[in-house]
């Protein structure tokens, strides 16, 4: 049986219309083709948790439709706007070469699609292919506004693994029985930590460890002696998982739309922003038995978390067994690290590694133009006139990149950045590094006020990057998952405590270092990357922890023109949102 992409019905089918055919489904379309897609936006009444609300949807989907493509297509997705608030659709690690008004994230790239107003994201799929996700752009929306982003490999051109019996997209996310813009407003309104979710989901449902939600559970059948490929995706809006299966281990094999060397873990540990292709090779027998898969946070922050645990269940298939019978089978649960575990954490991240073969090479760059050491963490903003503030000692939490928390212009800016006009927009002067060194991991600085502005990194064409993130102790030490957009980068080196410059890159894996698009800057410690600018325009990095981005813990990259046609950017389409 071949792959099963477009039959769950945790995620609807969409039509797909080619210039080849009309009603064309994906798993029969040639290779290179051009795909079609529509994204109503709209309001859905949806229940979980016995709470029923309107929500913001892709065509009345949540989790809203799959994307399927293969490497080299050309995909067309034209999205209407039919509800109150602005929208824009981030495409998360595509690398949108020489079309960065496609990228997706409000007010960097584009003005958000208005009221009424639609807008046709074009890009072509270069280089790539495994899992990735998309997700709205603008405020939390994401919350409800995601899905699943396949791409299969050239027709012709196999997986570097056995050939799975059956692929089954598997995305985590967050449930609130309010709206997740009311949260953030509150938030942001009073200066303290928003309000956590009520769940979590996997596909969409909660399951049977929360309240009134049995009914609302994800059920992966399968059948003995074969493959599984599970396409782990965290659209989680501000929590690392732990993930597992009880009674079964799990082969990664891919991370971040790149594919790794094989290695089993009982538990993947994946980030909001990251995906994960694990294998699952099920039980040679019928084992008489069903299995829960349970995800749960990985929490390094002093903030107030859901500490709450999704479940799924894995069920073998017999004819021997009616429905009514497996319900009454033993059912086995999994064992998740505890909730701060680093050690497990690190561990697990240590074992990516790219596959540098000839087929599909780590082009690590081994000589680097420009090194940058950023600051990665917490602070705080003075609380306004006449006001009481909720964060600490009467502040207001705010978060930051080298002191420099990001304040969002109302001008896109690839806009500002193409047409010259910049001036009053942003400024090209982020801080390559610290503007006041301190002791990073111990005795921090007395003043936790962060600086605001709209400041920029300007790179020329092809410059080859070295960036190391320093996470610090500014309220707390915290993991922090950074997304860089427009790019893969390769994670070179980390380790725990301050970077030692003299001392740490002599450690750097510069052959076989895993390629991403996300990565967790350890909770106590710092993260190594390099990549190269080979993509021109403006391209945001923040931390895919929502309420931080929120906060200001966000710059963007402004990457110039090259010589020839092929490393420039593109005229701006004519139907771009206007601010």
């Amino acid at each position: 049986m071949g792959v099963s992409l477009l039959s769950s019905p945790a995620f609807p089918r969409i039509f797909i219309f080619s210039f080849i055919t009309s009603y064309l489904i994906p798993e029969l379309a040639l290779a290179g083709i051009t795909r079609h897609y529509k994204f109503d936006i709209k309001l859905q009444n949806v229940t979980r948790l016995c709470h029923t609300k309107s929500i913001v949807t892709v065509n009345g989907q949540f989790p809203g439709p799959r994307i399927v493509s293969r490497e080299g297509d050309h995909l067309l997705i034209k999205v209407v706007n039919h509800v109150q608030n602005n929208i824009s659709i981030h495409w998360h690690g595509i690398r949108q070469l020489q079309t960065g008004w496609a990228d997706g994230p409000a007010y960097v790239t584009q003005c958000p699609i208005q009221t009424s107003q639609s807008y046709v994201y074009n890009f072509t799929i270069v280089g790539q292919r495994g899992t990735l996700f998309w997700h709205a752009h603008i405020s939390w929306l994401r919350a409800t506004v995601y899905g699943p982003l396949i791409i299969l490999p050239k027709r012709g051109v196999p997986y570097p693994f056995a050939k799975p019996y059956e692929e089954v997209p598997i995305i985590f996310g967050e449930w609130w029985n309010v709206d997740p813009e009311a949260v953030i407003s509150q938030a942001l309104q009073t200066g303290g930590g928003p309000n956590v979710s009520d769940a979590y989901t996997i596909n969409g449902l909660p399951g049977p460890l929360y309240n009134c939600s049995v009914k609302d559970t994800f059920k992966l059948k399968v059948k003995p002696r074969k493959t599984y490929l599970l396409r782990l995706i965290n659209a989680a809006l501000n929590d690392e998982l732990f993930f597992s299966i009880a009674n079964h281990s799990l082969t990664v094999v891919e991370a971040d739309a790149v594919y790794v060397k094989p290695f089993e873990t009982n538990t993947p540990l994946i980030a909001p922003g990251q995906t994960t292709n694990v294998v699952l090779k099920t039980k040679p027998h019928y084992p008489n038995a069903t299995f829960l898969m349970t995800a749960r946070p990985y929490v390094t922050g002093l903030g107030t978390f859901d500490n709450s645990t999704v479940a799924g269940i894995l069920e073998y298939e017999s004819p021997l067994h009616s429905a009514a019978s497996i319900r009454n089978l033993p059912l086995f649960k999994p064992s998740l690290p505890p909730l701060n575990d680093t050690s497990f954490a690190t561990n697990f991240t240590n074992k990516l590694r790219s596959l540098a073969s000839a087929q599909f090479p780590a082009n690590v760059p081994q000589k680097v133009d420009r090194h940058f050491f950023f600051t990665i963490g917490l602070g705080t903003s003075p609380c306004q006139q006449n006001q009481t503030c909720q964060g600490p000692n009467g502040t207001m939490f705010a978060a930051s990149i080298n002191n420099v928390s990001f304040v969002q212009s109302t001008t896109a800016l690839l806009q500002a950045h193409f047409f010259g006009q910049s001036n009053g927009v942003y400024t090209p002067d982020f801080p390559t590094t610290p503007i006041f060194p301190f002791n990073y991991m111990n005795n921090p600085p007395n003043n936790t006020m962060v600086s605001n502005g709209t400041k920029l990194v300007v790179l020329p064409f092809n410059t080859s990057v070295e960036l190391v993130m320093q996470d610090t102790s500014i309220l707390g030490a915290e993991s922090h998952p950074l997304h860089l957009h427009g790019f893969n980068f390769f994670v070179v080196g980390q380790g725990f405590g301050n970077f030692d410059p003299n001392k740490d890159p002599s450690k750097f894996n510069l052959v076989d270092p895993n390629e991403r698009n996300t990565v967790g800057v350890p909770s106590g410690g710092w993260v190594a990357i390099r990549f190269q600018a080979d993509n021109p325009g403006v391209w945001f990095m923040h931390c895919h922890l929502e309420i931080h981005t929120s906060w200001g813990l966000k710059m963007a990259w402004v990457v110039l023109d090259g010589k020839l046609p092929n490393q420039k950017l593109l005229p701006p389409p004519a139907d771009l949102p206007k601010c």
